[in-house]
């Protein structure tokens, strides 16, 4: 029996090493710790020459996530700073403008920390993981691991977890130069011991007129039915198509169409509208930071491809989108 015990003991000894020194199991801690812990931190997001100071106050609660982000740029007052409010996969964002409060709802994506994707599997095919060292980021342990593309169709990705908890603490993105493109760091975080949900309760300013602008109001995807002509013939190998939406926007007069494709990590929205009447056609591409966006005209139709991915895969998916004129005359 002592043999049995020993021998049981030295098994699990030896699995939480091996876990340990498993990369893919510590992205996989990484991307659960971000959706299952309650926590609250700053944060600071750099992008090109793009910064923001960020506070995220976070809970899960039964199992459904609420997530509250405030931008602290330039010591807003009360009321004034741009919030962003997630329950589930619905976010909503109060944007002040001018006299007025802008309410904008939205799909969920994945924000900060919860960018590494719970289904690792949908990543190993794309990328190579490994360890390369330890560091401390807002005072707190942090195992580096590296995030390695096998092509040019993404970026690489420089990813530092909390040793105890799991937590992303730190991100980088890499373009194919190791050049940094984009930085997000906690500086301050801790972890919450609380049920109390006051936190998520926006702060209302009374003097101000409130308008409501709701996207995504015929969603393509459910039980695979997409009301849709447009497509994309060929995409970069690891892409998939995530989503396909109809989205009603203020101030057009037809629905912009949206496609959104990723690799589990990485993103991409093709959006297509047709070239209405005053519209200033547009074509090329521009790149922001970490973002890349091409543009083309194609039947008519705006198509814009915008996406944290790389120049190459920005082009590719551009040029592969197309219109299936046969079912459209069809209808």
């Amino acid at each position: 029996m002592h043999k049995f015990f020993s021998a049981l003991l030295l098994s699990v000894i030896s699995l939480a090493t091996i876990a340990a020194d498993d990369p893919w199991f510590l992205l996989e801690k990484t991307a659960y710790a971000a959706r299952e812990l309650n926590y609250q931190g700053i944060f600071v997001y750099q992008n090109g020459k793009e910064t923001h100071s960020v506070q995220i106050t976070h809970m899960n609660q039964a199992g459904r996530e609420m997530t509250r982000n405030v931008v602290l740029d330039n010591r807003p007052q009360p009321g004034q700073a741009r919030e962003v409010y997630r329950h589930g996969e619905n976010i909503v964002i109060l944007r002040p403008h001018n006299q007025t409060m802008v309410i904008e709802k939205r799909r969920g994506q994945n924000l900060f920390p919860a960018m590494i994707p719970t289904n690792i599997q949908a990543i190993k095919a794309s990328y190579v993981a490994e360890l390369a060292g330890m560091d401390t980021i807002a005072g707190r342990e942090a195992q580096i691991i590296n995030l390695t593309p096998n092509d040019s169709y993404r970026y690489s990705y420089k990813i530092w977890a909390d040793t105890q908890y799991g937590l992303l603490l730190k991100m980088a993105l890499l373009d194919n130069k190791k050049q940094a493109l984009e930085h997000i760091a906690f500086n301050e975080i801790n972890t919450m011991d609380t049920q109390d949900i006051n936190w998520f309760q926006p702060k209302i300013d009374v003097t101000k007129q409130y308008v409501t602008k709701s996207y995504d109001m015929k969603d393509t995807s459910n039980h695979h039915q997409v009301h849709s002509n447009w497509f994309v013939s060929e995409l970069p190998i690891g892409y998939v198509k995530v989503d396909h939406r109809a989205l009603v926007v203020p101030g057009k007069t037809t629905t912009v169409d949206q496609m959104i494709f990723s690799d589990g990590i990485g993103s991409v929205s093709v959006f297509i509208e047709p070239l209405t009447k005053g519209m200033r056609p547009k074509m090329g591409h521009m790149q922001m930071g970490s973002t890349n966006m091409c543009a083309n005209v194609i039947d008519g139709h705006q198509v814009n491809v915008v996406g944290e991915v790389p120049e190459t895969t920005c082009r590719q998916i551009a040029k592969a989108v197309s219109l299936n004129k046969q079912t459209a005359l069809n209808k």
